[in-house]
């Protein structure tokens, strides 16, 4: 378990499998980070089983101090020889958002994956439309590094895709 300021990082629990399967079918939830397309019950439950197995993937769950689950913090495609992973993440219910816990876990994982996984670069996407989560991808320390213009067609309209990083301090 990783502690934040408000927040923790846990494992991912039987439990949480129905709330992250409302989340992915909630289609303005999934807007903030991909184009929406329905997710059955059978594909999600395989995933869901192989997240806990997925060598190039490391996946915590965000949650509150007592425990509710917020959502979800990963780093993916972890690249051993150059040192680099991909983040994403994901805070389910929209009340949960703009409340410190987003900004928090990337910070830690960022964190966890320089101290623990000896990695270099953490970075991530992020449509120019979110706003808010530019903002707490600066708050955990990443820097706009460039621009994918039009890259994705979300809700009928083409959205430019920002790529932002963070890297390991020198030693």
């Amino acid at each position: 378990m990783l502690k934040g300021r408000h927040i923790l990082l846990t494992e991912l629990r039987p439990e949480d499998s129905p709330h992250l399967f409302e989340w992915i079918n909630d289609p303005q939830t999934a807007r903030f980070n991909a184009p929406y397309k329905p997710v059955h019950a059978v594909s999600h439950d395989k995933w869901f089983e192989s997240v806990l197995h997925d060598a190039n993937r490391i996946i915590f769950a965000i949650r509150e101090p007592r425990g509710k689950l917020l959502g979800f913090v990963q780093l993916i495609d972890i690249d051993p020889i150059h040192r680099s992973a991909e983040l994403t993440i994901r805070i389910g219910d929209d009340k949960n958002r703009s409340q410190g816990a987003g900004s928090d876990a990337v910070k830690l994982i960022t964190d966890f994956a320089f101290r623990e996984r000896n990695l270099q670069r953490i970075w991530l996407r992020v449509f120019a439309t979110n706003k808010r989560a530019m903002r707490a991808y600066e708050k955990a320390g990443l820097k706009k590094e460039g621009t994918l213009r039009r890259a994705r067609y979300i809700d009928g309209k083409w959205v430019d895709e920002i790529v932002m990083a963070v890297l390991r301090a020198k030693p």
